[in-house]
C-alpha cells in the first residue's frame, strides 16, 4: 500500500497530494512524507492555502524549501504579504468592520482582489461572511488566483451549497474553467462518491450536501446553456411555475399555521432573498426562479425533519380539490368545501402539537433522571379538541 502511494504521489493532482500528505504525517510514513512535502513544495498551491490546511511542523518545512529555491523576497513583497495576512485574518474573525478600515487605511492599502479575499472566504469562512464580502461590492467574483481558481472553484471543493448560490447570485460564471479544463460542476462530482450522491437521506436527517452543490450547479449550468440557445422552452418554463406555487403554498401555509417555526426554517434555507427586477432578461428571470425553487424546497424539508407528522398532513392538505375555489359550485357544495378545509386543518393542527409534544419529550427525556423519562413517556401529547 505504501510503494502504491509512493508511485501515485509523482502523478497524482496536487490536491489529491495533500491528503496522502496528511495521512504520511499522521502514520509516520516518513519516507512518504517526505516525498509528497518535496511535491508540494515545487507546487503552485499557495503559502495561505498550506499554512491554513497542514500541521504547522509540515508547513514549516514546506516553507524553508520554497525559500531555499527562491532569491531573497524584496522588502516591499514581505510588506504585502503582512497586509494580506491582515485582511485574512479580519476574515477568520467575522470582523468585517475590521476588514473595512483595513482596505481604508491609506498607508497599509491592499486590495480585496491582492488579498484574494473572495477566494479566502469562500474556502475558510463562514457563509455570512461571503455574502457580506461580496455585499462589499470590492472583489471580483470571476478572479483567478494564482492556480487559475475562481472563487466558485475553491467553494466547488469546499462543498458548502449555500457559498455556492451566494457567488452564482452575483455573477460567478459556472462554465469557467480551470487551467486543466474543469469547471465547478467537474471539481464538485470528483470530490463525491456515487453512493454519497444516491444515497437516499432517512427521515430526520441532515439533507446530502453532495447531492445539493451538484445540483445547484448543474441547475445553473442548464440556465446559462438556455441562454447561449436561446429562449427557455415554455414547457420547462410551465414545469418550473408548477413547481414554485406548490412550494409557495406549502410554504405560506407553514407561515400561517405556525409561524415561528417556519420562520426559522427560512432563515436556514435563507428564502428570502431571491429579490425581484423588473428589467432582468427572461432567462435570468428563470435562473432566479430556480433559486427560489431551490430555497423553498430547502424551507420545506427542513419542516420535514422537524415536524414529520405535520408535514404529512400538509401534503394532503395541498393535493386536495375539495378545499380550492369555495365560491364556486352550488352553495351546498361550498359548504361542504368549507367544511373540509376545517378538517384538513384541523388535523393539521393536531398533527402539528403531536410533533410538538413528541419533541419536547425527546428533549426532556434526554436531560431528566429515569424515572421522569419514564413519566414523561407514559403521558399522551396534547391534542386540541375538534370544533
Amino acid at each position: 500500500m505504501k510503494r502504491h502511494l509512493l508511485n501515485i504521489v509523482g502523478e497524482a493532482l496536487i490536491e489529491d497530494v495533500i491528503p496522502i500528505l496528511l495521512a504520511a504525517f499522521h502514520y509516520n510514513l516518513n519516507q512518504l512524507l517526505s516525498n509528497c512535502i518535496e511535491r508540494v513544495a515545487k507546487s503552485d498551491l499557495d503559502n495561505v492555502c498550506l499554512e491554513k490546511e497542514l500541521p504547522p511542523e509540515v508547513y514549516g518545512k514546506i516553507r524553508s524549501l520554497r525559500l531555499e529555491s527562491e532569491p531573497t523576497a524584496m522588502e516591499s513583497d514581505l510588506d504585502l504579504e503582512k497586509k494580506i495576512r491582515r485582511i485574512h485574518k479580519a476574515l477568520d474573525s467575522d470582523d468585517v468592520e475590521l476588514l473595512k478600515l483595513l482596505l481604508n487605511e491609506s498607508n497599509v492599502y491592499v486590495t480585496l482582489d491582492e488579498a484574494y479575499a473572495l477566494h479566502y472566504a469562500s474556502a475558510y469562512c463562514d457563509p455570512k461572511i461571503v455574502n457580506e464580502v461580496l455585499s462589499l461590492r470590492l472583489a471580483n467574483v470571476n478572479l483567478g488566483n494564482g492556480r487559475g481558481f475562481t472563487p466558485l472553484h475553491v467553494a466547488a471543493r469546499r462543498k458548502e451549497w449555500s457559498v455556492l448560490v451566494a457567488l452564482l447570485n452575483k455573477g460567478a460564471r459556472v462554465a469557467e474553467t480551470t487551467p486543466d479544463g474543469r469547471t465547478a460542476i467537474d471539481i464538485c462530482r470528483r470530490l463525491t462518491r456515487a453512493k454519497d450522491y444516491h444515497e437516499n437521506k432517512k427521515q430526520g436527517e441532515p439533507s446530502n450536501k453532495d447531492r445539493l452543490c451538484i445540483d445547484v450547479l448543474e441547475t445553473k449550468m442548464r440556465s446559462s446553456e438556455s441562454e447561449n440557445v436561446g429562449v427557455p422552452s415554455q414547457e420547462i418554463t410551465y414545469d418550473l411555475h408548477m413547481k414554485l406555487d406548490y412550494y409557495e403554498n406549502r410554504v405560506s401555509f407553514a407561515r400561517l399555521l405556525y409561524p415561528a417555526e417556519a420562520k426559522v426554517a427560512m432563515e436556514i434555507a435563507d428564502a428570502d432573498t431571491c429579490k425581484v427586477d423588473l428589467n432582468e432578461s427572461l432567462t435570468a428571470h428563470t435562473t432566479r426562479l430556480h433559486l427560489r425553487l431551490l430555497t423553498l424546497f430547502k424551507t420545506a424539508e427542513t419542516g420535514r425533519r422537524y415536524f414529520p407528522q405535520c408535514a404529512q398532513e400538509l401534503d394532503k392538505f395541498l393535493v386536495d380539490d375539495t378545499t380550492c375555489l369555495f365560491e364556486q359550485g352550488s352553495l351546498e357544495e361550498q359548504r361542504l368545501k368549507r367544511r373540509r378545509f376545517n378538517e384538513l386543518k384541523q388535523e393539521l393542527l393536531e398533527a402539528f402539537y403531536k410533533d410538538k409534544a413528541h419533541r419536547n419529550r425527546t428533549s426532556s427525556s434526554s436531560s431528566s433522571s429515569s424515572s421522569t423519562t419514564a413519566t414523561l413517556g407514559s403521558s399522551a401529547p396534547y391534542k386540541p379538541r375538534r370544533k
